[in-house]
This record gives structure tokens, sequence and C-alpha cells, in this order.
């Protein structure tokens, strides 16, 4: 055994070599472009992919455990430190449409067309469904820095990733086992709400109990241990309990950072724990991406192009009722708390176009138990929605943001979008 892992290491370690060489490479050759820097990295991974195929070189193994274990924790728990209760507390009535009942709309639109265009089973649709279901906007919040979008509005989409992707990881797991062992709506229903709630007590309680640690510590290294600490202790800590890791370690995120050493800032500004976790998290989405790129086989998608095509304009009309219809015409009515003030409506095509689909999605494909009827269809239909949201959506969302939200600003029709 021991012979084994010390035969291994070598190997991984050439491996995440060869990957943040990648990355630098790309990086620098894309900076001058406008190309969201993430779409790149999917696009070499896709490249290098292809590449290993034909020359028959060995593909690269990428696990689900890889994605959800190592690299999403750090991801999730460095844009929840980011975030700031005084900024969330302005669309938290939105945010929590998009983030629950907006992943189930999404995840039921998507397995009705599914089932009704192409004949897929209605609890095997709803599988792809609840993949799908989740945003993972990294791409477009990197465009969003580039092009100076409003605050409030970056606030909504970071946050409203962070949420999707406990709630969808949640979905993904019920439905799945539901194929196996048939649960009511009652019991589903039951399943998440519990789940959820029991994931953020977790995160609350750990998240708090950081806090209260690091304030007596003037020692920035220490804070900074105990921080990866909390990031990772708390997803393992629900993970194990059979609950929300992404959940417990977003809710530790957001306590930390508004009840933690990030609340006192230094005199220039800068907080070091945000510094280090901001080249972190460089680091995790430039691994995750590249491996995006990677885990797709586009030879298989050929096979599938006629669900693929249904399953994208399945998310597409999904998200269009979430945004528009739920979210929008909440916000109208005004009727929730945190929707006492109304979205702009040049967001709203913002938000809209901004579903992207990443990394999380392609983990909850890769995890699909190798028995599970039509496994590799569902897996190709997945992998397509995502290539699209990402190749196309994730390129084209800075046009989107210049048609919308920046000529309002230009004509004076801007609301004010400052977070309190």
């Amino acid at each position: 055994m021991t012979g084994s892992i010390e035969d291994e290491i070598p190997h991984i370690l050439d491996l995440l070599v060869g990957l943040l060489a990648l990355a630098a490479f790309v990086a620098v050759l894309v900076r001058p472009l406008r190309l969201p820097y993430t779409v790149a990295l999917v696009v070499a991974g896709l490249i290098v992919g292809i590449v290993a195929n034909v020359t028959g070189y060995p593909p690269v193994d990428v696990s689900p455990d890889l994605v959800l274990l190592v690299l999403l924790p750090g991801l999730v728990f460095e844009a929840a430190y980011r975030l700031r209760i005084v900024e969330l507390r302005r669309w938290f009535g939105g945010l929590l449409l998009l983030a629950i009942p907006g992943v189930v709309i999404s995840a039921a639109v998507v397995a009705a067309v599914l089932n009704i265009a192409t004949g897929l089973r209605l609890d095997l649709a709803f599988i792809v469904g609840a993949m799908v279901s989740a945003t993972d906007p990294a791409a477009v919040i990197a465009t969003f820095k580039r092009l100076a979008v409003p605050p409030a509005l970056s606030t909504m989409v970071d946050g409203e990733s962070l949420l999707n992707d406990g709630t969808g990881l949640v979905l993904f797991a019920i439905a799945v086992s539901a194929v196996y062992a048939p649960v009511s709506p009652a019991e589903a229903v039951t399943s998440f709400v519990g789940t959820v709630g029991l994931s953020v007590a977790i995160g609350l309680a750990t998240g708090y109990a950081a806090a209260r640690v690091i304030a007596p510590i003037a020692d920035h290294l220490i804070e900074l241990t105990i921080t990866v600490v909390l990031a990772y202790g708390s997803y393992l800590l629900a993970d194990q309990l059979g609950l929300s890791g992404v959940i417990a370690t977003v809710t530790a995120g957001i306590v930390l950072g508004n009840l933690g050493p990030a609340r006192q800032r230094v005199q220039d500004g800068t907080d070091p724990i945000d510094t280090v976790w901001e080249f972190i998290a460089y680091l995790l989405t430039a691994v995750v991406f590249l491996l995006v790129g990677l885990a797709i086989p586009p030879a298989g998608l050929l096979e599938a192009l006629g669900p693929i095509a249904w399953g994208i304009a399945a998310i597409l009309i999904g998200r269009a009722l979430v945004v528009y219809v739920i979210l929008g015409g909440a916000s109208r009515l005004a009727v929730r708390p945190g929707l006492a003030e109304r979205i702009p409506g040049s967001w709203m095509h913002v938000l809209f176009w901004a579903g992207l689909r990443g990394a999380v999605a392609v983990a909850m494909a890769l995890s699909l138990p190798a028995d599970l009827p039509q496994r590799a269809l569902l897996q190709e239909i997945t992998f397509g929605v995502i290539l699209f949201t990402l190749l196309i959506q994730g390129t084209t969302i800075g046009w989107v943001v210049d048609r919308t939200v920046r000529r309002d600003v230009v004509r004076g029709e801007a609301p004010s979008t400052d977070a309190a």
C-alpha cells in the first residue's frame, strides 16, 4: 500500500504542475482579449483532452470527489467570505426565490421537456434537471469586474450561485435516491428542508465558533490556518452526516466574513486573509475549469445532439420563467421584505443570461451510479448543456451587460446600486 502511494505522488505532482502551467499560459494568452479567463480554460481543457485521445495518451481521470471535496469547498468559502450581510439583506428575498423555488422549477421544466420531447423516463429526466439547475457564474463574475458592473448586481449573481450550488446538490441526491427507492412528494420536501436547515445550522455553529477563536488572535497566519480548517472542516462535517457540505461551508464563510477579522480592515483597506484566499480561489478556479474541459468527451456529445438541444431549450425556458415571471413578478409586487426595492428591468436580462452551469454539474454527472439506467445519455445531455452555457452565454454576457446595464448608466436611468 505504501509503495503504491509513493508511486502515485510524482504523477500527481506532475499533473498539478502541468495544469497550473497550462492555466498560466492561457491567462497570458487571453489577457488582451475580451474572453473570460474561465471560458478559455474550458476550451484549453477540451483541446488537451482531444489531443490526448487522438495521440493515444492516457486520459486524465477526473474524480467527482476531487471536485466536490478538494476544489469546491475552497471556491465557495472564498466567495462567501467576501459577501457582506448589509449587501445580502437588500436582495435577500430575491436570492431565496432564485435559490430554492428557482432551482426546483428549473429542474422540473427540464424534466418535463426531456420527457415529452425525447421520451426519457421522467425520474431520469428529473436527475438531468437537478444536475443543470445550479448556476455557476465564475466566468460572469470575472466579466463583471472588467466591465464595472454595479456591486449589487454582482452580489446577486454571486450569492445566487453560492446558494444554488447547495440546493442543487441536495435536489440531485434526492432525485438519484428516488430512482432506486421511490419517495412521496411529502417525503422529498421533508428531506430537502431538513437537509438544508441542518446544513445551515452546522455552518452557523462552526462559523461563529471560528470567529470567537480568531477574535483574540493578532497573528494573520494563525487566522488564515483557522479559515482553511473552517472551509474544509465544515464541509466534511456536514458531508459525513449526510447533509450538504456546500451549504454548511457557504454559511460558515458568510458568518466568519461578517463577524471575524474581515470586519476589522487594516488602515490601507486590505484584509490579509481575503488577499490570500483570493489567490487560493484563483488557483482552484484554474484547476477546476481545466478539469471541466478534460472531463467532457466531445465525441460522445455528437451522438446525443437531439437530446442536448432539447436540454438547452429547457434550461433557457426554465431560466426565463424563474427570472422574468417569478422573480420579476415578486419584484413588481414587492410583497417580500427582501424585495422591498424593485429589481431594475435591465438586471433581469443579465440575470437570465448569467445562468451558467459548470464544475458542480460536471461533478454530479461524474458521480452518477454505474448501474443507473441510461447513465451515459444523462451525462452527455448534462455535458452538452454545460458547454453551451460556458462557451455561448459565457462569451456573450459582456455584450448583454453593455446593451442593458451600462446603457442605462450612460442614459442616467440606472437606480442607486451601491450596497447600503
